[in-house]
């Protein structure tokens, strides 16, 4: 089973910057996607940035160049840095994976989400 430690939530001024920490924990081989999600009071969840194993980034829409996400697929962690952060910004993000083998052979084809760490940007 995977285990996620997220961190690097907060408070921060429109304007801003922040960076998201995500480390999976367990015995984990390989993990095909790993990234980001967002979910916004009364909003469904929404992808910010998902990174796959041969390193193809998606982002959402509303990045628009704001936000890097990079995996190191040795420590099975993944980071959100975000610039120019928006009131609109503000969610809970939530750490994912999909596609995850294990070292014993076995593997899950679905996703996983980590517990979520809150963003707020406001003045």
């Amino acid at each position: 089973q995977v285990q996620f430690v997220e961190s690097g939530g907060g408070l921060v001024k429109p304007g801003g910057s922040l960076r998201l920490s995500c480390q999976i924990s367990g015995s984990v081989h390989s993990i095909y996607r790993m990234g980001w999600y967002r979910q916004a009071a009364g909003k469904r969840r929404e992808l910010v940035a998902v990174v796959v194993s041969d390193g193809a980034r998606d982002y959402g829409d509303f990045v628009k160049g704001r936000f890097t996400s990079h995996r190191d697929l040795h420590k099975n962690m993944v980071t959100l840095q975000m610039n120019r952060l928006e009131p609109e910004d503000t969610a809970v993000y939530y750490c994912y994976t999909e596609g995850v083998t294990y070292r014993d052979g076995t593997s899950y084809p679905g996703e996983s989400w980590g517990q979520g760490t809150q963003v707020t940007v406001a003045s």
